[in-house]
């Protein structure tokens, strides 16, 4: 008989470092994605507990018409204050963290053997409890801000929303693996690959 386990993976480095990418990869090799960002987009939705609590710390000029909170005015506000993003991450990250915690449990019970939790601020939203690894993504800062750019942000938006982030330096001191996207897709998805046969397959396998 075979004893199935299941095994979570943090996904996690700095924006616009190549993030999707490894977690479609992953995706592709078997493993079930929780994307962090979009479980806050639902953390975010009106008149739900964290919607009022944002609210209520920061007003409703961050509002639409239909009372959805417009993340690139909250954004504004947050990432050039950092003791307002300290206030903001203080609501919401605890309870992206019990989503993301029922989700793996739910997952679990169905069966589901490998995850992978992609969230940026893994680390630094203490979210790391949740996971069995931490793979950190890297990428030379000059290629962060021209993807960021390229986006549509302006170089100061760019940088602000850089160093409101845990330095590449620091994030990797917390990594069971390190990738670097420093090369072409092919390279970074053959890296990723390699990694999960490593680190994964026996794992959800297990032993007979």
């Amino acid at each position: 008989m075979t004893v199935r386990c299941m095994f979570v993976i943090g996904l996690t480095g700095g924006i616009a470092t190549g993030k999707t990418l490894v977690s479609e990869t992953l995706r592709e090799s078997g493993a079930t994605i929780i994307n962090a960002d979009l479980v806050g987009h639902e953390a975010y939705l009106p008149h739900t507990e964290t919607w009022q609590a944002v609210v209520d710390a920061f007003g409703t000029d961050i509002l639409d018409e239909e009372g959805q909170i417009v993340r690139p005015k909250l954004g504004a506000i947050v990432f050039s204050d950092p003791s307002k993003l300290e206030q903001l991450n203080s609501i919401v990250h605890p309870r992206i963290y019990a989503m993301i915690s029922d989700r793996i449990e739910g997952l679990k019970a169905e069966g589901i053997t490998a995850v992978v939790v992609e969230a940026a601020l893994l680390i630094e939203a203490g979210w790391t409890p949740l996971v069995d690894d931490i793979w950190v993504l890297t990428s030379p800062i000059e290629q962060v801000y021209s993807r960021l750019t390229g986006r549509g942000m302006s170089p100061e938006q760019a940088r602000a929303r850089v160093e409101s982030q845990m330095p590449q330096e620091e994030r990797v001191t917390h990594a069971d693996i390190v990738i670097a996207n420093d090369g072409g897709e092919a390279e970074l998805k053959s890296a990723v690959k390699e990694h999960w046969d490593q680190r994964v397959s026996s794992k959800v396998q297990g032993d007979r």
